[in-house]
């Protein structure tokens, strides 16, 4: 019998670590050897009682403390430190890193160096410290694997194409809950409405992302890293219907597209299972019913979020780690209902301004960057409120 690859799910309360469970299942070709969440501390505990996992941890100490209290027949690491201590003394063969922001990014080095494979749904990680990530990967020999809808499309695109065939990627968006407004109507959007995406069910940051389209810049970063291409050879299109994932255009004109249907269980499930295909419980797309796919370009007056992302990604060195930091700040002061809408990117922008990028050498750079970004960020937050 083969054996089993142990896996560890960081994050394992949120929609992408709960869908990873739910792919897991009972089956015998994983075993888990650790969970972990931010503090949602009695969902862990029971994820980890049903499983039959012996050790998690949680990033907030507080949580952790209650866990620790609760639960005796397992042991609860406690802060980043017990993040990355699971990551170490775990034995694991695979690392899905589904942590939200740039928390994700100290728990991707240590799997990375480590030389753990890594099915990686953090996209901060890559969009912070993807220069440093990805050479550290190289020199370690381990795999980064996407969990994205987008990035999993281009991995299989991608796969078995000749060096120089691929002349541009395209990543799709649905162009969120408010597609064809413009910029002036956005001023006075809820945070309900712009929760309320159309087409894809996720957390609220990624959602607010999603509606802001900071996640198609933060995905072109992504990409650049993943797959080294050219910034300029990235393309993001509006695809209101969400079934075509990415293209990719070859040296002879022709275009090959990735169509699937809007459901994370398929890059997920690619991801853990080492870039293979396998049986899912999901119905195929009927594309008779569906009718007709259009397309679109992306308004960056309307959202200027994905050009900042552009002018950071360009510029290099830590100012996509800027851009990351003070988009954290301001959509969560935007959920917390003490900035509106536009004013996301107005944060950003002033926070880049005032922040001159500075070449990566170490990852201690990176963690000064973020320091500093969201200090003026939230200086520029209270000054717009």
């Amino acid at each position: 019998m083969e054996q089993r690859k142990r896996l560890l799910i960081l994050g394992s309360t949120g929609s992408i670590g709960k869908q990873a469970l739910d792919i897991v299942g009972e089956g015998e070709e994983f075993e888990l050897v650790g969970l972990s969440a931010e503090r949602s501390w009695q969902a862990l505990i029971e994820q980890a009682s049903i499983r039959g996992v012996e050790r998690v941890a949680l990033v907030d100490l507080d949580a952790a403390s209650r866990a620790a209290e609760s639960w005796t027949s397992g042991e609860v690491l406690a802060g980043p430190e017990g993040l990355v201590r699971l990551v170490l003394e775990s034995g694991a063969d695979l690392v899905l890193n589904a942590l939200v922001g740039s928390a994700g990014l100290g728990p991707t080095v240590t799997a990375l160096g480590e030389g753990i494979d890594l099915a990686l749904a953090n996209k901060e990680s890559l969009v912070v410290g993807g220069e440093l990530v990805c050479r550290l990967a190289e020199a370690t020999g381990a795999a980064i694997l996407p969990v994205d809808s987008e990035h999993a499309a281009l991995h299989q695109l991608l796969s078995g194409q000749g060096a120089g065939c691929v002349q541009r990627l395209t990543i799709t968006a649905s162009g969120g809950p408010f597609r064809g407004l413009r910029r002036e109507q956005l001023d006075q959007v809820s945070v309900e409405q712009a929760l309320a995406h159309p087409t894809w069910s996720m957390g609220g940051k990624i959602t607010i992302d999603s509606a802001t389209l900071m996640n198609k810049g933060l995905e072109v970063i992504e990409a650049h890293h993943l797959f080294g291409v050219p910034y300029e050879r990235i393309d993001v299109l509006v695809h209101p219907q969400s079934l075509i994932h990415g293209l990719i255009q070859l040296a002879d004109g022709a275009m090959l597209a990735h169509i699937g249907p809007p459901d994370m269980r398929v890059a997920i499930s690619y991801a853990l299972h080492g870039a293979e295909s396998v049986q899912l419980p999901i119905e195929p797309i009927d594309l008779a019913r569906v009718g007709a796919l259009t397309f679109e370009p992306a308004d960056e007056d309307a959202f200027p979020c994905l050009r900042l992302a552009r002018e950071a990604a360009v510029a290099g060195g830590t100012a996509p780690c800027v851009l990351n930091a003070a988009n954290e700040v301001a959509v969560h002061a935007f959920l917390a209902g003490r900035l509106p809408f536009n004013g996301i990117a107005r944060v950003i922008e002033e926070t880049l301004q005032a922040i001159e990028p500075e070449p990566l050498r170490a990852f201690e750079v990176l963690y000064e960057a973020d320091r500093r970004a969201r200090e003026l960020a939230f200086s520029a937050v209270s000054a717009l409120a």
